[in-house]
């Protein structure tokens, strides 16, 4: 593919749709995914991604519209984990875990009775850039604005919950609703970048930028910049890169995101070898 080529793909609608509303998703999984990652409850990305796969087998299974039933049932599934995860006698990657293979289980059984594994379920399964629409672009605009608005209004709260739950209530801060409130914006994160990212790689937007970022810099502040600008920048050369090799995007963003990791750690282990 020659360069005047790839202009050309790129100024088509479909890629347009793929790279604002990725470029949206993105942004919005790695804000919350700092908050997640610190908070050592990254994999809930992966369990909500298994009840979306679930949630859409059921609404293709019935000719429903598969973005408007599995929101309330991913959002529905963040609850129930993370009330079970509060609960002394289950930790929280059990009910993960849990909850992820129950859901994908049920997804299976499903399709399998149903239609089989279509175009529609692979697409979902593993991403295809050419899904999005101009109405789940819209739903991403909405939701990237709503969680920059809540990071900057509530950003001392949200410090205080992530890194001192304790803290936070002697201060007055109800700890239990913000707490649900980032696991029901994870779940509308998750089922948005489902159709992008697939429902198998969409948890790696919410774990692999705050990763790269927890390497490069150390407050809460920086963590959540570098992650919200280091996510879209590999989503679109992850987006660049399926287009002129013509591999799926999901599987592209992984691999951009996972050489991002590398580089990042590079000068860690160069200042270790270098102090010895």
């Amino acid at each position: 593919m020659t360069w005047s080529d790839f202009l050309e793909i790129v100024s088509y609608p479909f890629v347009v749709r793929a790279l604002v509303a990725g470029c949206l998703i993105s942004l919005c999984a790695s804000m919350l995914g700092v908050i997640l990652v610190l908070k050592r409850y990254a994999l809930i990305g992966h369990g909500l991604s298994e009840v979306g796969f679930a949630a859409l087998a059921v609404a293709l299974a019935l000719d429903l519209s598969p973005l408007y039933v599995a929101m309330p049932l991913v959002v529905a599934a963040s609850f129930g984990i993370m009330l079970i995860g509060r609960s002394k006698r289950v930790n929280g990657d059990v009910a993960i875990g849990v909850a992820s293979s129950a859901a994908l289980a049920a997804g299976v059984i499903v399709t399998s009775v149903t239609r089989g594994a279509n175009t529609d379920v692979w697409n979902y399964m593993f991403g295809s850039v050419l899904a999005m629409t101009n109405e789940e672009v819209a739903l991403s605009v909405a939701l990237s604005i709503f969680i920059v608005v809540l990071f900057v209004l509530f950003y001392n709260r949200l410090f205080l919950v992530t890194y001192s739950e304790d803290c936070a209530r002697s201060l007055g801060v109800n700890v239990e609703a913000y707490q649900f409130a980032i696991s029901a914006l994870t779940a509308l994160t998750v089922v948005l970048g489902m159709r992008m990212m697939g429902t198998l790689l969409i948890s790696s937007l919410v774990i692999m930028p705050a990763l790269t970022a927890r390497r490069l810099v150390g407050s809460f502040r920086a963590l959540v910049v570098a992650a919200a600008v280091i996510s879209p920048a590999c989503f679109c050369g992850g987006l660049a890169a399926s287009l002129f090799l013509n591999i799926p995007t999901g599987a592209s963003v992984v691999a951009v995101n996972l050489a991002a990791m590398f580089l990042a750690g590079i000068p860690a282990i160069i200042l270790r070898n270098t102090q010895r």
